[in-house]
């Protein structure tokens, strides 16, 4: 149960960034030329939970990928050419990343609920 709570903190963490990365899909930098939001990633780490290999959030490292360009003159991020940095969060790619860490966690709280079940089970046993 420790393990699948562990696993259960990391993906919540993990949907927590991803909310963050769609939430910020469409934000642009405030001066002209700047670099808008950057997408994060979560690094997740094997670490020992009560003599067993569980799983936490490391770090969150900033995605090195290029930011996009639009031309939009108008806009007050434009750059001397014309163009708005975009942020590099690909808002279809987040939201299939939402879906994995939702399910990862679904199996995870299944694993909880499954071992507190076998656990009153075996104590209604032991009570007979």
């Amino acid at each position: 149960m420790a393990v699948a709570s562990s696993a259960l903190r990391a993906q919540q963490s993990r949907m927590r960034i991803i909310a963050e990365n769609i939430a910020n899909a469409q934000s642009t930098s405030e001066t002209p030329g700047g670099t808008p939001y950057r997408r994060q990633i979560p690094v997740f780490e094997a670490r020992n939970v009560d003599g067993a290999t569980g799983v936490a959030l490391a770090e969150v490292k900033p995605d090195q990928s290029d930011f996009k360009m639009d031309y939009d003159p108008s806009h007050p991020a434009a750059n001397a050419d014309g163009y708005v940095m975009r942020p590099n969060v690909d808002t279809l790619v987040e939201a299939m990343d939402m879906r994995e860490a939702q399910r990862a966690y679904e199996a995870n709280l299944n694993v909880i609920e499954t071992a507190r079940s076998m656990e009153s089970r075996t104590l209604d046993i032991l009570k007979r």
